[in-house]
């Protein structure tokens, strides 16, 4: 994704470059979740590596796709209002209708795609692509998708097909990005904006816990997501002011967001018994602080990253491409793998193509669809984009 938008996600200052280290958290957090929706039919605790890895760790990797996806929505947040900033100074001389031809040209090339294949899927009765749920169809899958409450549709009727599925997160994402430039221009002074964001933030854990007895409601509900892209605007409004960390600053904040992510995903169960739904905040503040000690780098001066993680961050440029494709590759090898007989001991052998194929399908997206549509889309909706791009690569590579 050679985009410096966010979705399921460039850095601050300098948004005309990549952010390594941005990439590595969008990475792992993709990796997750195409972890977790294999996990779900190809469990690794039930494979040979039971005998040698710790069961929390296995754990840790197949069960944390919820998580990856609130990580996404901080990253989110995080570049979508520091681009924001960039581009028009503060987040109240934002340009509304730049702002929504951003948003449309990214995101709505590959999701027409995808719904329109999935429709043909369904037409034609390919399993796992069925929509056959009472009280579902395929008309209304659609309208929901499209008109971005997939997630209320699926709290009121049960969980679609997987590959419908993974739409909930787009709809609470697209939804907060309807309303924020608005509410940017409507409140004027960031005095009665903050106070908006700090308490859409902190209510994470209360909306959470308030929508118990609906689990699909719960987990997809808009606030909870919104909260966690709070967080994420309310680190770019910080990053933009917090002119020059000092060395120890930074690399504290990296530390305290390595360690609260690393609780987190691999002992959850530990901090969901102390702190309750309170483990979202949590999550989301680690994810913030790893976001501005990677910025705060990136000011700083270029950095070479570790040549081993360059996988990982190929990864986080395609996120948004092999997040809404992934399904593909896991339906068609679980598939596969129940049709010969799978050894469940094994298992774990079948993860071993579904990466490389997820990426590479995710590769291919990008290079014929989305970033072709991309391009055109911004030409074609608003010349202003051109030049509000032109200006940000002009600008000085300063907070």
């Amino acid at each position: 994704m050679q985009t410096v938008e966010a979705t399921s996600p460039v850095p601050v200052a300098a948004a005309q470059t990549r952010n390594p280290g941005i990439d590595l958290l969008r990475g792992l957090a993709i990796l997750l979740v195409v972890l977790h929706h294999l996990g779900l039919r190809i469990p690794l605790k039930k494979t040979a590596l039971a005998d040698v890895l710790p069961a929390w760790l296995l754990s840790g990797l197949n069960y944390n796709g919820y998580e990856a996806v609130f990580v996404f929505f901080v990253i989110s947040g995080f570049l979508i209002a520091a681009n924001a900033l960039q581009r028009w100074g503060s987040l109240e001389r934002l340009d509304v209708r730049v702002f929504y031809a951003r948003r449309f040209a990214r995101i709505m090339p590959c999701l027409l795609a995808l719904v329109a294949v999935l429709s043909v899927l369904h037409l034609f009765g390919v399993q796992d692509y069925t929509i056959n749920r009472a009280g579902q169809s395929l008309p209304r899958a659609m309208v929901a998708a499209l008109g971005l409450h997939l997630n209320w549709y699926e709290g009121q009727t049960g969980y679609l097909p997987g590959n419908w599925d993974v739409l909930w997160s787009l709809s609470i994402e697209e939804v907060f990005y309807l309303c924020f430039p608005l509410v940017c221009l409507l409140t004027r002074r960031r005095v009665v904006l903050l106070p908006l964001l700090v308490t859409l933030a902190l209510s994470m854990p209360w909306t959470h816990a308030a929508l118990h007895g609906n689990e699909i409601w719960q987990e997809k509900a808009y606030l909870p997501g919104m909260s966690a892209i709070a967080v994420g605007v309310l680190g770019a409004l910080l990053a933009s002011h917090w002119s020059s960390p000092s060395p120890r600053a930074r690399l504290l904040l990296g530390w305290l967001g390595a360690i609260g992510l690393a609780a987190v995903m691999l002992d959850g169960s530990v901090l969901w018994q102390l702190l309750h739904d309170g483990y979202l905040l949590l999550l989301a503040g680690s994810a913030l602080c790893l976001l501005l000690a990677s910025q705060q780098r990136q000011i700083r001066g270029a950095w070479q990253p570790w040549r081993g993680w360059n996988g990982l961050r190929a990864w986080g440029r395609l996120s948004y491409e092999i997040y809404l494709t992934h399904m593909f590759v896991v339906f068609a090898l679980v598939r596969l793998y129940r049709w010969v007989g799978g050894d469940p001991r094994l298992g774990f052998l079948w993860y071993l193509p579904a990466l490389p194929l997820c990426w590479l399908l995710g590769a291919g997206v990008e290079r014929w669809l989305s970033l072709p549509c991309e391009r055109w889309l911004r030409a074609w909706l608003s010349p202003k984009i051109r030049l509000a791009d032109s200006a940000l690569a002009a600008a000085p590579m300063s907070p």
